[in-house]
């Protein structure tokens, strides 16, 4: 894993969402994640109420581009990436936030363990 690997995660998180499928996304995230979501107050901490922030986020149409990325690869086995994105919905809406993930390989695949997301607080 390099820091590009580990902001290639990112496009395929979104290409995910592209699916439209809250369980494609969803099985991105190992089993015991925690996802603080941009637009819900709810933390999340496992598959069921994570699937559930998605199937209605996912309503939205959301798509997201990078505008600033700091990825980091911790060790064999984990990696992070932190910056900010603009999520683009189906609507023409947008949203800019800030992000973090990190990663850890469970069982030969890069899992999401913990995804932070918040709206800029200074508009």
């Amino acid at each position: 894993m390099n820091e590009e690997q580990v902001i290639a995660l990112f496009g395929d998180w979104n290409d995910a969402l592209a699916t439209g499928d809250p369980d494609v996304v969803t099985a991105m995230y190992a089993e015991d994640a925690v996802l603080l979501p941009t637009v819900s107050n709810q933390v999340r901490h496992n598959h069921a109420e994570i699937r559930d922030y998605f199937v209605a986020f996912l309503a939205k149409q959301p798509q997201g581009v990078i505008t600033e990325s700091n990825a980091r690869v911790l060790s064999d086995t984990l990696a992070t990436n932190a910056g900010v994105y603009v999520f683009t919905f189906g609507d023409g809406s947008t949203v800019a936030a800030r992000f973090n993930y990190t990663y850890e390989l469970i069982d030969g695949a890069w899992k999401i363990i913990q995804h932070h997301s918040s709206a800029m607080p200074e508009g």
